[in-house]
């Protein structure tokens, strides 16, 4: 019998993060600071609105680009928020930011055309450009460098078949953000080079310090910008998946073509709750951003104390921990730590072969589990003398 699957496909590794998930299943006691889910509930409301939307039977398909409503709602609140213009011809609705981010590729890569995207980073990027017959360049994030793209090592980077800039800012896994005055070198490369940025900003309102800043919104940018974002992090909604696209009508036009074939449209409910989340759900993501920074607070004083380096995030909700000066690969420590302290954190390497040495923590876990695991971690060490 013939083998009857894609050797593209055969070549993609499985996600470390759903690895690490699935291995811990089987570990009785375990606490786990591996998934980068809120573990609040969706606020009542914001589900009310999808409940309501049932019972009142608006259960049919949608336009294939998302309810106008909804579209108009995300391009008003990217204005007040980010100060980015589109129109609802400029947005489309997704089955979540990760559908977002194959569209993009699907659209817009072709066989022999490069995608820069950071090393560490996500875990899907790499994985979606094999799939378009694209080659994937890695940009290596350096933590002296605060993790953050510099234009002049980027630039090396750029050949005439480079035709996407992928980044993702607040950054996963790092925590790291890039402002104004970092994205300004970045913007003007691309313009220089004529290159098409992908930006994942699901995070965007997950900023400690400064506001987020999206590089659609510098001059020339928008129309070789494609921007996403998502309602997942922001109003604790993972499981709604739902999502968004804004770019040039020209692009999302045919971005709509492949979407319609492959999902013909986001869930109705979803966007009835995404409508009301936008409209009124400002002060919920305020709530959950000052419980995520007392969180990240803890975790770095608790990481001092055992003096372990830490990059101190500021975006996400994610911990890089440094763990280099214990000898361990990060797979090896990841694993000890799980089997001997029953606490899951996920190796760097998880995120590309540049996250070795470094664990990714999420701390998008309530406090009491936050102390129970660096309690574990720490006795760890200990006994380990380590430290």
């Amino acid at each position: 019998m013939r083998d009857f699957v894609n050797k593209r496909v055969k070549e993609m590794k499985p996600s470390g993060i759903r690895r690490f998930f699935e291995m811990s299943k089987n570990i009785k006691d375990v606490v786990a600071l591996s998934v980068g889910e809120p573990d609040f509930p969706t606020p009542e409301h914001i589900s009310k609105a999808g409940i309501d939307s049932i019972e009142q039977k608006k259960t049919f398909y949608t336009s294939n680009a998302g309810m106008l409503p909804l579209r108009e709602e995300i391009c008003s609140w990217l204005k007040t928020r980010h100060n980015v213009n589109y129109t609802p011809d400029e947005v489309i609705v997704t089955v979540g930011a990760s559908e977002a981010v194959d569209l993009c590729y699907r659209t817009c890569l072709e066989q022999g055309d490069e995608i820069i995207f950071t090393d560490p980073g996500y875990v899907s990027y790499e994985p979606s450009a094999i799939l378009s017959g694209a080659k994937g360049v890695k940009y290596i994030l350096k933590e002296e460098e605060e993790f953050k793209i510099k234009a002049d090592k980027l630039e090396k980077l750029i050949t005439d078949k480079t035709k996407i800039l992928l980044i993702n800012y607040p950054n996963n896994p790092t925590g790291a953000i890039m402002d104004e005055e970092d994205l300004k070198p970045i913007a003007d490369l691309c313009i220089k080079h004529d290159i098409l940025v992908v930006t994942d900003e699901i995070y965007s309102e997950l900023t400690y310090q400064n506001k987020h800043f999206t590089i659609a919104s510098l001059p020339s940018m928008k129309e070789r910008t494609l921007l996403i974002n998502g309602f997942s992090k922001s109003y604790s909604m993972t499981g709604w998946r739902l999502g968004y696209i804004c770019g040039p009508e020209k692009i999302i036009s045919q971005m709509k073509k492949i979407h319609q074939y492959a999902v013909m449209s986001a869930s109705t409910t979803s966007q009835y709750a995404g409508i009301e989340a936008l409209k009124n759900g400002d002060e919920n993501i305020e709530m959950m951003k000052r419980e995520y920074f007392k969180r990240k607070e803890y975790v770095i004083s608790r990481l001092k104390e055992m003096k372990i380096p830490c990059y101190d995030p500021k975006g996400a909700f994610y911990c890089f921990i440094n763990i280099s000066k214990f000898g361990y690969s990060s797979e090896q420590f990841a694993l000890k730590l799980m089997n001997e302290a029953k606490v899951v954190i996920i190796p760097g390497t998880a995120f590309g072969e540049h996250g070795e040495g470094y664990l990714r923590l999420s701390y998008a876990y309530s406090l009491d589990e936050l102390k129970e695991s660096l309690n574990r971690i720490e006795s760890f060490l200990s006994r380990n003398k380590m430290i």
